[in-house]
């Protein structure tokens, strides 16, 4: 079934609670578009919170990020390793089709299937049984007891549907552009907005969805989003009335929104950190001069790294002090964060540049570095930052900044982690440290998809245990003592470089009500345009 086809669809559902709405037009913007309509080939916020739309989860965050009930009303921890939740009844996806626990269970099985981007959401759950139509028994591997703030981003398709369609996998970033996978290019999920029409790169249209299940506070009726590179041109286009909402705004524009009419700033600091990873498995580096070893897997060359890049510099003349210098690779705003280990490296050259001598490059090397350009606040010009203090020690870089479908589809393990050096932000979906220790600091591993994040595969056998014993661990301060641990060996070990955490930096017009989650996350369910 085609996009349209989803519309009339739609169009003829039952209503169960759309409530009564003026008919309501709103335009935003963001610097980049979605890569894929596949609510399980990119595990990225801007591409889960686009989809988050369209199609639901188990549960969802509302506009403080406090966990409710989405597809699932309920649920209860039977045992040391089961739930029990209860399904939603007369929930219908945008085709008409009723939604129950059949799709829930096709729906964990897709996200382990090879082109799937979220893996290790579905490896959260070892096994899920159906009881009835609308109640499943959910096995996890270990305890768990924040299973159901992992449920949020796992997204529901349509069974019946997927099947029909040949899509029944996931969709890779990188075969997210092909036109055989009908996924990537169509969508059918239970959310508030169905996807109407969309052209890759210019213009998505999202119409109200008449047979959603919930009263939502929005008075929209039909979206339009339209992606733009350049922060300048989605500034005047604010401004000129033309754009309701646009995100990021460049630091440097935030005045420009204060002084002028009709238009105001929204900011703040966003649960994102942003940080650099480093190849450290590869016996050579695929993007270097130096063959026959690999330079990042020695410590002294990481910490000659580390101790290279100017933090606060980056801040100031990058960032223009809005953005927050971090030792972690969480922001504050995550369950598990601890002040006492958010101490940066120090900026030391002369220390970078002994240390390389020490580690046999007293005259440097070269090195290849991959960086999305429409993806984070000002991400080329922070990798272009960190290129130039980098050649000052005498590490000479060679950037290669790209749009983030380009560049998720190289460095991606779909593709085989195509890169050396390269820079990524992370917000835990779950908002919790686990989700860090699992994702990022834990061993790449297939069959347990672990570190499916850990782009450089970073790998120590005792973090990999914490992060095990952390998730089922219930006494906060014996799991607070194993994530310090955690923090402290990733540290001495250099496995990353954490640079800031980055601010929420959005526009809006006057007259618009809206939610800015700490997640950077546009849910359109509490977006009200006003007279």
């Amino acid at each position: 079934m085609t996009i349209k086809s989803l519309l009339a669809a739609g169009a003829c559902a039952l209503a169960l609670g759309a409530g009564s709405v003026n008919a309501e037009t709103f335009k935003w913007s963001f610097q980049g578009d979605v890569q894929s309509l596949d609510p399980h080939g990119l595990n990225e916020t801007f591409t889960l919170g686009y989809l988050g739309n369209v199609y639901e989860g188990l549960t969802y965050y509302d506009n403080n990020l406090e966990l409710k009930p989405g597809l699932a009303v309920s649920w209860e921890n039977t045992g040391p390793t089961t739930w029990i939740f209860k399904l939603r009844e007369g929930v219908k996806f945008h085709n008409g089709n009723d939604f129950n626990a059949d799709d829930v269970i096709f729906s964990w099985k897709r996200t382990l299937t090879d082109g799937s981007d979220m893996k290790g959401y579905g490896s959260r759950m070892k096994d899920i049984k159906k009881i009835d139509d609308y109640t499943i028994e959910v096995e996890t591997p270990a305890p768990n007891p924040i299973l159901p703030r992992e449920l949020v981003f796992y997204y529901m398709m349509d069974k019946e549907w997927s099947e029909a369609n040949g899509a029944v996998e996931a969709t890779s970033p990188k075969a997210a552009d092909s036109t055989a996978t009908y996924a990537a290019q169509n969508a059918n999920g239970t959310g508030p907005f169905i996807l109407a029409e969309r052209q890759p790169d210019v213009r998505s249209t999202f119409k109200r969805f008449d047979g959603y299940w919930k009263d939502i506070p929005t008075n929209v009726k039909e979206v339009h989003f339209t992606p733009i590179a350049q922060g300048a041109t989605r500034v005047a286009a604010l401004i000129s009335g033309e754009l309701d909402l646009v995100y990021p705004v460049p630091v440097q524009d935030w005045n420009r929104l204060e002084d002028a009419d009709g238009v105001r700033p929204l900011t703040g600091p966003e649960a994102r950190t942003i940080f650099l990873g480093m190849d450290q498995w590869r016996d050579e580096l695929l993007y270097s001069n130096i063959k026959g070893k690999n330079p990042l897997k020695d410590k002294r060359v990481r910490a000659a790294m580390a101790h290279a890049i100017d933090l606060n510099a980056i801040d100031k003349k990058i960032m223009r002090g809005a953005a927050v210098p971090s030792g972690l690779l969480i922001a504050p705003q995550i369950n598990g964060h601890d002040t006492k280990f958010n101490n940066p490296y120090a900026y030391d050259p002369e220390k970078s540049k002994a240390l390389l001598a020490e580690a046999g490059y007293p005259e440097g090397f070269e090195l290849g570095m991959d960086c999305p350009n429409n993806r984070y606040v000002n991400d080329e010009k922070i990798c272009q930052a960190v290129v130039g203090l980098l050649a000052r020690v005498g590490i000479k870089v060679d950037l290669n900044a790209q749009p983030k479908s380009k560049y998720f589809a190289k460095v991606s393990p779909q593709n085989g982690n195509d890169t050396s050096f390269y820079l990524l932000g992370w917000t835990p979906s779950s908002m919790d440290v686990h989700n860090v220790l699992y994702n990022l600091m834990s061993s790449f591993d297939t069959e347990k998809k672990t570190g499916q994040f850990n782009y450089g595969r970073y790998s120590n056998p005792r973090i990999d245990e914490i992060a095990s014993n952390v998730e089922k661990e219930t006494d906060q301060a014996k799991r607070q003592e194993m994530v310090a641990e955690a923090f402290s060996i990733l540290k001495e070990d250099v496995g990353y470089l954490p640079l800031h955490q980055q601010p929420l930096s959005w526009g809006v017009r006057d007259g618009i009500e809206l939610s800015q989650r700490a997640d950077n996350v546009l849910d359109l369910r509490y977006v009200v345009v006003g007279k």
